[in-house]
C-alpha cells in the first residue's frame, strides 16, 4: 500500500463514545478528515447534534448522534442497536466516555468510587464485549480505548483528589493487553492511547490564564499542554491500516511527562 492509503479510512465506520467534546471530539475530528464515517456518543444531546453537524458539514462524511450513558447496559445496547441499524459495518470502535468524581481520599463515597468504575471499566466492557461479537462475524475490526497517564502512576490529592480514577484506567491498559491477545484470532486489534494534560474545553479554566497555564505545564518537558491536533494523528494512526501490526500496545501522548 501506498503512503496515503495506509492513513485512508474513506468507506470505514467508526463509533466514538463520548465524541461530542473533549478528547472523544478531537477523535472523532481526525477520524472524519481522514474519511471515515461516525457514530457519536454522550450523555449530552445538544452537545453531540452540535459536532454532529459540524464534522459532516467540514468533512463531508455522515456523522449519527446518539444518546448514551455508560454507567446504564439498557442504554448501551440500545445504542449499538440504532448503530447497526444505520450501518451494516461498524469498523472502528473508539471507548472514549469516562468519568471521574473529586473527594477526599479517605471519606471518598463508595457510591462515587462504584460510578467511575460503572463507567469507565464496566461500560467500556459491556460495549466492547457487543461490538468484538460483531466484529467477529464481520471479519474483523479496530478497538481503540483511552486511557490516561494517570493510569500509569498516583497522584498527589492536591493535583487529583480523585482516587478511583487512577484505578479505572489501569484497569484499561491491562484489558487493552488481555483482549488483544485474546482478539487477535479474530482479527481484531485492541490498542489504547493514555493522554496527559490536554487543552479541553474542561480545563478552559486553566488555558485561558496565562500564568495558571505556566505552572500546569511547568512539569511537562514540551512545556505546553496538548491540542487536538496532537490526538488527531495518533488516533487515526491506530484507527487505519498504517498499524495493522501493533495491537496490545498503549502509547503516551503527554508531552514527554512520564518520561521524567
Amino acid at each position: 500500500m501506498k503512503l496515503q492509503e495506509l492513513f485512508n479510512l474513506k468507506g470505514k465506520v467508526a463509533l466514538v463514545t463520548g465524541g461530542g467534546r473533549g478528547i472523544g471530539k478531537f477523535i472523532s475530528t481526525g477520524l472524519a478528515e481522514a474519511g471515515a464515517d461516525l457514530i457519536i456518543t454522550s450523555r449530552k444531546v445538544a452537545n453531540l447534534e452540535a459536532s454532529a453537524q459540524e464534522l459532516s458539514k467540514a468533512f463531508n462524511v455522515q456523522v449519527f448522534p446518539i444518546a448514551c450513558d455508560m454507567s446504564k447496559e439498557e442504554d448501551i445496547e440500545n445504542m449499538v442497536k440504532t448503530a447497526v441499524q444505520k450501518f451494516p459495518r461498524i469498523d472502528i470502535l473508539v471507548n472514549d466516555a469516562g468519568a471521574t468524581w473529586g473527594a477526599p481520599t479517605l471519606t471518598f463515597p463508595l457510591e462515587k468510587w462504584d460510578y467511575v468504575f460503572k463507567v469507565n471499566v464496566r461500560g467500556v466492557w459491556i460495549l466492547t464485549q457487543k461490538m468484538a461479537n460483531l466484529m467477529k462475524d464481520w471479519g474483523g475490526g479496530t478497538i481503540i480505548n483511552i486511557a490516561s497517564t494517570a493510569g500509569l502512576r498516583g497522584s498527589t490529592e492536591e493535583s487529583h483528589p480523585a482516587v478511583p480514577y487512577n484505578s479505572t484506567k489501569a484497569a484499561i491498559i491491562s484489558l487493552t493487553q488481555n483482549l488483544a491477545i485474546k482478539l487477535a484470532r479474530y482479527q481484531i486489534r485492541v490498542n489504547a492511547i493514555a493522554p496527559g494534560y490536554f487543552k479541553t474545553d474542561m480545563m478552559a479554566h486553566v488555558t485561558r490564564n496565562e500564568e495558571v497555564y505556566k505552572m500546569a505545564t511547568a512539569g511537562i518537558p514540551l512545556e505546553k499542554a496538548g491540542d487536538i491536533d496532537d490526538m488527531k494523528g495518533v488516533a487515526v494512526f491506530l484507527a487505519s491500516p498504517a498499524s495493522q501490526f501493533i495491537t496490545g500496545q498503549t502509547i503516551v501522548v503527554d508531552g514527554g511527562s512520564t518520561a521524567k
